[in-house]
């Protein structure tokens, strides 16, 4: 099975509620990774509230063409979940 998000929500504090097509879920959280010349702008709140759903690439995607792989979203997901367990 290839890893795809299903349902992405933008928080506040740079933080997406993502589901993944492996029935997983849950925050994760971007402030420590909006770095580069793709992401640096996603630091304005009123650009990171753009994050969608990317209908083709099923991933998360933002106004200005940056977007993250579900593999990297996940991992993220994950390590928040063992560091709170």
């Amino acid at each position: 099975m290839i890893l795809h998000t299903t349902e992405v929500t933008p928080l506040a504090d740079y933080r997406l509620m993502v589901k993944f097509n492996t029935g997983e879920s849950g925050e994760v959280d971007l402030s420590g990774e909006l770095d580069g010349e793709v992401f640096e702008p996603l630091r304005d709140p009123a650009l990171f509230a753009t994050a969608h759903q990317h209908p083709i690439m099923r991933t998360v995607a933002w106004a200005n063409g940056a977007d993250l792989a579900p593999e990297f979203l996940l991992e993220l997901m994950r390590s928040k979940i063992n560091q709170s367990a």
